[in-house]
């Protein structure tokens, strides 16, 4: 399980991107599914509220494979560019 923080992006926004590009990922810890408030794993961390409420969860198991891995980091690093476009 790792976690991926673009400060300024919602989580939530990026959870409905990856699933509608077949990716089941979250916005929270695995413990408050549905909600969508900012990690409180993250926060105790010491990550501040916009970074905790941009952080994107995703989990792997040992089926996973490799081409699973590429695609979701090209559809990941896709939405991500539009972010960073849009926000320019």
């Amino acid at each position: 399980t790792s976690y991926f923080a673009c400060p300024g992006w919602k989580g939530e926004t990026q959870v409905m991107q990856m699933d509608l590009a077949g990716y089941a990922v979250s916005a929270g810890s695995a413990c408050s599914s549905g909600k969508t408030k900012a990690s409180r794993t993250l926060k105790a961390m010491g990550f501040d509220n916009l970074t905790a409420s941009s952080a994107l969860r995703v989990s792997i198991g040992p089926s996973t494979t490799k081409q699973e891995l590429d695609g979701f980091a090209t559809v990941w690093l896709s939405a991500y560019r539009r972010f960073k476009a849009r926000a320019a």
